[in-house]
């Protein structure tokens, strides 16, 4: 699943990848270290392809989708991010790199939902 380890264990990781992919389905727009953003696209693209797999979404796939991003996030994307990638077949995020951050010098990235 995860190529890369971010220097986190697989928990912490874990966690911080489910509330970047909340905060960009969410908000449509978010702002993060670069290798974040690359780890991001994956789950992303996973999950609006698992909403976009039916005419109708079964139980099985709302629940797949409850467990990764909780009930409120989830009803977003078979609601409203469904219809809008529904002529889509990949390719739903654009990672843009920002430069090197003041302080730590990480690599920064915009990642944004491509509607």
């Amino acid at each position: 699943m995860c190529a890369r380890k971010l220097g986190r264990v697989t928990s912490h990781r874990m966690a911080m990848l489910k509330n970047l992919v909340k905060s960009l389905l969410t908000y449509g727009k978010i702002k993060t270290t670069y290798f974040k953003a690359k780890e991001l696209e994956f789950f992303v693209g996973k999950y609006i392809s698992l909403a976009k797999r039916d005419e109708v979404p079964t139980l099985s796939t709302k629940r797949k989708m409850f467990a990764f991003l909780g009930e409120d996030v989830t009803y977003e994307v078979l609601k409203n991010l469904r219809a809008k990638f529904a002529n889509r077949n990949g390719g739903f995020t654009r990672v843009i790199k920002l430069g090197p951050r003041r302080g730590d010098a990480a690599e920064m990235a915009v990642v944004e939902l491509v509607i």
